[in-house]
């Protein structure tokens, strides 16, 4: 049996998802608490490699123990969320578990993946806010808002976003789909929203820091689809922090 959980965190304490030798991270966290849980070693694999300070709405990994790959518990699979956050830090969460197939892959069975950005444009920041947008002091105004929704616009499709990935990725294919690129603003709040296949290495923090370029008329709304065609890091815009990030809806 092997059972796909549900999780929530804040990533500002972990040096990403991905276990490492250098600093905690999300995995190590969910790996320490599975065993606690069930008393043995499991394997934890996840959706995605979110980066240092990313972090996520809805987050999705697989548990199974290790070598004979089946997981046996007699814990009610309804009752694994509570049972297991009891043994995560406060800024971990896991919402919910289901039972999915011994052949279910958490990252290779993704329809889509969605995205969000927060960023907070106001002169002053807010403290609420530090650690989880970006805080962008120089005024959007509604002209600026409108550049960035037309640029992101020109985001949809399959294309090659060898341009919107970061310059020292190893990745050979470099085409993704994105469905939906749109941007809505609340108040001082502006957010991002993009929804894809997949990404590349840093593509929605490029994404994000193209489009503020262009609400400040470094970049032109029209100037994306050339961009996107030179498949070069140097023509798009600046890569925006990570504490703006967001992983918010897996899709199988």
């Amino acid at each position: 049996m092997k059972i796909l959980l549900h999780l929530s965190y804040l990533g500002t304490n972990y040096c990403g998802y991905q276990v490492q030798p250098n600093g905690v991270t999300i995995q190590q966290k969910l790996n320490e608490a599975a065993k606690q849980l069930f008393g043995y070693d499991c394997d934890i694999v996840g959706c995605s490699r979110t980066d240092s300070g990313v972090h996520a709405n809805e987050f999705c990994a697989t548990v199974t123990k290790k070598k004979e790959n089946a997981l046996y518990t007699n814990i009610p699979t309804d009752k694994i969320p509570q049972a297991i956050t009891h043994w995560l830090p406060d800024d971990i969460c896991v919402f919910a578990a289901e039972e999915v197939a011994d052949d279910f892959h958490p990252r290779y069975d993704v329809k889509y993946k969605e995205y969000v950005y927060k960023i907070w444009n106001s002169p002053v920041r807010d403290p609420f806010t530090q650690g989880r947008a970006w805080h962008c002091p120089k005024r959007i105004d509604d002209e600026g808002l409108e550049r960035m929704k037309r640029a992101a616009a020109c985001y949809i499709g399959k294309k090659d976003f060898c341009s919107f990935m970061a310059s020292d990725s190893k990745v050979e294919d470099t085409v993704r789909e994105v469905f939906d690129s749109e941007l809505e603003r609340e108040g001082e709040l502006i957010t991002f929203r993009v929804r894809a296949d997949g990404f590349l290495y840093n593509m929605v923090r490029i994404f994000v820091g193209t489009l503020v370029d262009v609400a400040y008329g470094k970049i032109e709304p029209e100037d994306i689809p050339k961009i996107i065609e030179q498949r070069d890091r140097r023509a798009a815009g600046s890569t925006a922090p990570p504490h703006g990030l967001y992983l918010n809806k897996v899709s199988y």
